[in-house]
Parts: structure tokens; sequence; C-alpha cells
């Protein structure tokens, strides 16, 4: 192939899993859809029990780095604190090669007074932000208000509370199915940007 055709028709894209605070045990969500994912790869933090923005965005660069080339393109889904470190880290990098992410009931910045050190424009990428009526970790309206800062498409759960697992979240179909469209919309762009290739080399 050659790399014309190679940048216009890039693989799959890969898993990021962001977890958050004390990490996401065997029993979290994240690790469920983890195991179900031969492409993904955990953002492991040096110390899950002291949250730091700077140190955990940082160490989302390192392992899109150790990547590198081979990584291509990516799909996050974050939860908690690692929402946080995920925008800051795309505040940071516009280049980076996340191409979608799924924010899944961020912690109030406001707790960890870091407020301002995040962004407050849109990120420039496709976000969804699913948030919990009844999160004792970020008001809804409070969920509302970062999800429009930051360009995101807010999903609604109702009273569900932290979507952990002590809040009953084991296996999550829901972010499953947006992996799942994720990834689908990323093969229909595939198939427009070849063909659009086709068109022009054929033209030439």
């Amino acid at each position: 192939m050659s790399a014309i055709a190679a940048d216009v028709c890039p693989r799959t894209p890969r898993l990021l899993i962001v977890p958050g605070l004390h990490d996401s045990g065997p029993a979290h969500w994240q690790s469920w859809l983890e195991r179900g994912d031969r492409a993904a790869t955990r953002v492991v933090q040096r110390d899950f029990a002291h949250p730091d923005l700077a140190r955990w965005s940082a160490r989302i660069d390192r392992v899109l780095e150790t990547a590198g080339e081979e990584g291509g393109r990516w799909i996050a889904v974050a939860h908690s604190f690692g929402t946080l470190a995920l925008v800051d880290h795309l505040r940071r990098r516009p280049d980076s090669p996340i191409r979608e992410a799924l924010l899944v009931a961020p912690a109030d910045p406001d707790r960890f007074g870091i407020a301002e050190a995040l962004p407050h424009r849109p990120l420039g990428r496709p976000l969804r932000l699913i948030a919990s009526r009844n999160d004792p970790w970020m008001s809804a309206a409070n969920a509302a208000r970062w999800a429009a800062r930051w360009g995101a498409s807010l999903s609604d759960l109702g009273a569900v509370g932290h979507i952990n697992t002590e809040a009953g979240f084991g296996p999550f179909p829901l972010a499953r199915q947006w992996v799942e469209a994720a990834r689908a919309r990323a093969a229909r762009e595939r198939r427009v940007a070849l063909a659009e290739w086709r068109e022009w080399s054929f033209a030439i």
C-alpha cells in the first residue's frame, strides 16, 4: 500500500482506559471493558492514591508516546479523576492521537482546587460525558456545566451514584456500545477518505 493510501486508511482505533482515584479494581466496569478488548491499554499511574493533575496527565502522554506510531489512532474511556487528567492531556496536546473520548462520572475539579487549570473551551474532538444525578463526586449541574465548556454531549443516567463498583456497575454495556459506535464512525471516515483518494488518483 502506498504512503498516501496508508494515511487515508489507518487501523481501527485502539482503546485507552483511564482510571480514576484508587484505580479500577477487577470488578469495575473499566476492567470489564478492558478484558473484552484485545486492543485496550490501561493508563497505570505511579500513585493512584494521590490525584495529581499534572502527573496523571503526563502519564497519559507517556503511554501514548510509548505506543509510538504503531499505536495509531485511539479512543479513550475515562472515569472520575481520570477524566480530568484526560481533558488536561487534550488541552495540552491538541495533536493527541485520541480521536474521541467517553468521560464517565467526572470528579468535580473544585474539590481538588484545579478548576482554573482545566480547559474552559471545546477540546476539538467528539466527547461524550455520562453523568449521574446523585454522584457524590460531581453534582448534575456542574457536570452539565463542564460538558458545555468542553463541547461534550451529555448523557444523564439518572440517580445511579458514582457509576462505579460500589454503585453496582460491573458490566457497563453503554460503555461498550460507545466504543463500538466510535469505531464504526472511524470506519465510515476511512471508507470515505479512501473513496476520495481513489477518485483523485484516477484524475491524475
